[in-house]
């Protein structure tokens, strides 16, 4: 019988050589300092996730400096300064901080500085950019990066939270000036939201850019344990819907509006598909919807677990001893696709009807 670190996966994350375990550890949850969300780990809890976690074969843990106001990144370096650092691949963010906002050269090493202070470690395996920033030219960051890469600071750069022009940008110009590339892309993905699948991803599979999924889970909605027509209530812990439900000034865009939601109606006949799916595998809705998108060309997903039988029921998505058949994935993909907009729309029936333009050793989309 396999063991459980025996059964988990390991991928490359983009063209490069780097690779991570299936299921990457979110730790926005790690610490409470100035954090209003529910379901927050304190010091002893967060190390005892990493510990399982590592134990259950992971190897890729990602982090910001924005998290708890820089409390997950010290917590992840009080417990990496016990461990071999060589055996972590250690992600973490840049560009959010209120102090030091902004992805100008003089911003990202400043915010370095503090994060390897933090992390106890000298350098950075993953340093991403958390979302693009307006007021600094792209050369400037990607330079600055490479910069990084070249003195030993980080190892690889990579994005959040872009559109598929932005990737592109970032693409062209570090091919242009010759310098190191930007092997990742951090994206909210999951059944309930695959706006991604128009531009984003596309641009990733072109590049070479690999993805880290988010959100795959939409804050505890494609669980399976609520009900629509039914206001999420406390059944001894807060969690992340209810919280919001209880208060929708809180839903600001990376969280859902339980009255958006109950008008969704195709979220909702997802979720029935995936309970039949799960009970055919005899797995739960969530590892039926993680495994989903882990199969649809994705690098790693990031769960983030509140306590250790969260986190063990988490990991199981990403074992190599279970999968979801081609017919299961297309079901999947028909009751939770969306429209395209215009530009794809035409985009795609051009390319299926005019036959006579495809070329075999062009196989762009």
């Amino acid at each position: 019988m396999m063991s459980d670190t025996s059964k988990m996966e390991y991928r490359f994350m983009g063209r490069s050589g780097l690779k991570v375990s299936s299921v990457c550890l979110g730790t926005m949850m790690f610490g409470d300092r100035e954090n209003p969300y529910p379901g927050q780990s304190n010091t002893a809890t967060s190390h005892a996730m990493l510990d399982r976690f590592v134990e259950l074969g992971g190897n890729f843990i990602d982090t910001a400096d924005v998290y708890s106001n820089g409390q997950s990144e010290a917590i992840i370096g009080q417990w990496l300064s016990g461990r071999s650092r060589d055996d972590i691949v250690l992600a973490t963010k840049v560009g959010l901080r209120s102090e030091n906002r902004g992805l100008s050269r003089r911003s990202i090493i400043e915010s370095l500085e503090r994060s390897l202070e933090r992390l106890q470690t000298q350098y950075i395996d993953l340093y991403q950019t958390h979302f693009w920033d307006k007021g600094t030219p792209v050369e400037e960051t990607l330079r600055t990066f490479d910069d990084l890469v070249r003195c030993g600071k980080i190892r690889y750069g990579g994005n959040s939270n872009l559109c598929g022009w932005m990737v592109q940008k970032i693409a062209d110009m570090t091919d242009r000036l010759g310098i190191n590339p930007f092997i990742s892309l951090q994206q909210r993905y999951s059944l309930g939201s695959r706006d991604s699948e128009w531009d984003a991803f596309a641009v990733c599979n072109q590049v070479g850019v690999g993805v880290m999924a988010w959100g795959t889970l939409m804050s505890g909605l494609l669980t399976g344990k609520y009900k629509q027509g039914q206001l999420p209530v406390n059944s001894g812990k807060e969690t992340r819907l209810s919280w919001l439900a209880e208060d929708e000034s809180r839903c600001r865009r990376i969280f859902p509006s339980w009255t958006k939601v109950q008008e969704d109606t195709r979220l909702w006949e997802t979720l029935d598909v995936l309970k039949q799916l799960a009970n055919t595998h005899n797995r739960s809705v969530s590892q039926v919807a993680q495994k989903w998108v882990l199969q649809k060309n994705i690098s790693s997903i990031i769960i983030g677990s509140r306590d250790l039988p969260q986190l063990q029921a988490n990991m199981v998505a990403g074992h190599t001893d279970w999968e979801l058949s081609s017919q299961e994935m297309q079901l999947l993909h028909e009751v939770s696709n969306i429209s395209l907009p215009y530009e794809q729309e035409s985009f795609r029936a051009m390319g299926t009807g005019n036959t006579s333009r495809y070329n075999r050793f062009n196989p762009q989309y």
